[in-house]
């Protein structure tokens, strides 16, 4: 079967998510993901990639169900507007700014483009050449010292004349001196030829060796005539290049031109560049006012991406989203009227979503989103693993809270008994933990606040571990702060560690307190973050996550 190109389709609860938002998103992902591989195998549709996300922060309870069957949380998603990064031509690779005019041309010819991107080693933008920037080159340029001017590399000079290096270093650059065609007599060549000057000459022996004398910088061998090994010698005495190649003189100088080196005619001032992560909405107008046809796209870190041009918006396809546990457009994600809803599934009342065509809706009333998705497992005759049977299970227990909810149904009863044995959980046990996790902070000791979620790491000889603790209510966070300074030491004693951090993360801004213990704390943070922590707590702004933000920078400091 021909490979097809991959169709993302994105899974979403609703804002501020709970327990069954996210385990029936991650769970109907799960489900959709393995119909169509079946599909796939038996060649009735192409592939489909289904992946869950979330439209807001994991509140507590929700964490612990993600820690007590190991599984990561779904990406989060802001917004569902389309993204540069959804529509634009990754596969547009940079060229470095040491290629040579003719190489660019040649690139854009097999590449189909007309606008190049130069980058730095690094992968930094740098600037762009285009098609017009070239043939402004070969028809504009006239003076015979460019070569020097842009300082260009022998290799382009060989490469672009189709030559053989006989004698010299092709990783020079012409640095100074001029272009110059000799065909004269050796008196006339010896008053035009200068140091450093580029000499394109014939088979004549004594203008090669004139050249030489007049310490050229590079002589270019025309028509494929034999250079003696005595010329070559000279040469190789003299650090000047000898290039041969079939080419006449006319050609060569035609050609010479284009050896020149991209970076030195690519437009670097006011450039029009995305990010990768800028919705479409927000620069098709400045795409539609630019006369360019291309456009660089750069991450987040401004390393080169790809091109973006207006066939990329044309072409465009709408984001596709399945909702599950709900169906009103001011809970769903935001920027959902600008996706295609291709499915809903739910067990709320209907409410004020709209689709541009019909879709598979599935309504019923029960107590739990993720009761319908265990009835589709089954009716689609698919295995559920212990792992979405734990996920599952949890959700129709945190939403019928245990069958006490007056929502509660018999098949919701049914269902999570069910899941519980695949699972392997006791309904009763696994519902107070979830529970527990989820209650106020003021009802746990110092104890339980730092281990309730905490991780030993080590460095070398360095023994370290980190704590989180989560909330939204950042008054509780700020109060926590100072009850839980004075218990770090004794912990970090107890666990025989040299550090000791615990993070106090705010849900709602995204930011984290700091508190810490350990003699080298306070610097290895202070140098880490760039921060001054005072009265030893610090603030991380934009600090979220301990596994991908707080961890690596500790790590990196430590292994520095």
């Amino acid at each position: 079967m021909a490979d097809k190109k991959k169709k993302t389709i994105y899974i979403s609860g609703h804002k501020n998510p709970d327990t069954d938002s996210i385990c029936s998103a991650m769970a109907l992902a799960d489900l959709k993901n393995k119909i169509a591989e079946k599909q796939m195998m038996e060649e009735i549709s192409g592939q489909v990639v289904y992946q869950a996300v979330r439209a807001g922060h994991l509140n507590q309870e929700t964490r612990y169900v993600m820690k007590a069957f190991d599984v990561t949380a779904p990406t989060y998603m802001r917004d569902a507007r389309t993204q540069i990064k959804d529509i634009f031509d990754n596969k547009t690779e940079s060229v470095s700014g040491n290629i040579s005019l003719r190489q660019a041309w040649k690139t854009m010819r097999a590449v189909k483009k007309a606008t190049l991107a130069i980058t730095d080693k690094e992968g930094h933008l740098e600037g762009l050449i285009s098609t017009g920037d070239i043939a402004k080159s070969y028809m504009a340029v006239f003076d015979n010292c460019i070569l020097a001017q842009a300082r260009t590399p022998y290799e382009n000079i060989i490469d672009t004349v189709e030559g053989e290096l006989l004698a010299g270093n092709a990783d020079q650059h012409v640095t100074s001196g001029k272009v110059v065609i000799s065909t004269a007599n050796t008196e006339i060549i010896r008053a035009h030829i200068d140091e450093g000057d580029v000499v394109i000459l014939g088979n004549r022996y004594e203008a090669q060796l004139c050249a030489l004398e007049q310490h050229a910088s590079v002589i270019i061998v025309c028509d494929g005539a034999p250079v003696s090994r005595t010329i070559r010698k000279i040469a190789g005495d003299n650090d000047c290049a000898v290039i041969s190649t079939a080419y006449d003189t006319y050609a060569v100088a035609r050609l010479i031109n284009q050896s020149l080196p991209v970076s030195y005619f690519m437009t670097k001032d006011n450039l029009v560049v995305f990010k990768e992560n800028s919705y479409v909405d927000d620069i098709k107008d400045i795409m539609m006012k630019e006369r360019i046809r291309d456009f660089p796209v750069v991450t987040e870190d401004d390393c080169y991406a790809g091109m973006i041009s207006r066939r990329n918006l044309i072409d465009m396809n709408k984001k596709q989203f399945i909702l599950v546990d709900h169906n009103e457009a001011d809970q769903a994600i935001n920027g959902i009227e600008e996706t295609e809803i291709v499915e809903i599934i739910d067990h709320h009342k209907l409410g004020t979503i709209e689709t541009i065509k019909p879709v598979n809706v599935r309504n019923q009333p029960v107590g739990c989103t993720a009761t319908i998705i265990y009835q589709m497992y089954i009716e689609n005759d698919i295995k559920i693993s212990k792992t979405i049977a734990g996920l599952l299970c949890s959700a129709i227990i945190s939403d019928t809270l245990l069958f006490r909810s007056p929502t509660c149904t018999p098949l919701d009863k049914l269902a999570a008994g069910k899941l519980a044995e695949i699972a392997g959980v006791d309904l009763e046990a696994h519902a107070v933990a979830m529970f527990d996790a989820g209650s106020d902070l003021k009802s746990k000791s110092d104890e339980e606040i730092l281990y309730q979620d905490f991780k030993k790491f080590k460095s070398g000889d360095t023994t370290f571990g980190v704590g989180q603790v989560t909330s939204m209510n950042v008054e509780e966070l700020k109060k926590l702060k100072d009850k839980m300074k004075p218990f770090l030491e004794s912990a970090r004693t107890k666990e025989n560690m040299d550090m000791l951090f615990l993070l106090l993360t705010d849900i709602l801004s995204e930011n984290s307190y700091v508190i810490y213990a350990g003699a080298e704390a306070e610097n290895i943070l202070s140098q880490g973050f760039n921060q001054t922590p005072v009265d030893g707590e610090a603030l991380l702004e934009g600090v979220v996550s301990r596994k991908k933000q707080f961890v690596p920078v500790m790590m990196g400091m430590l292994m520095a």
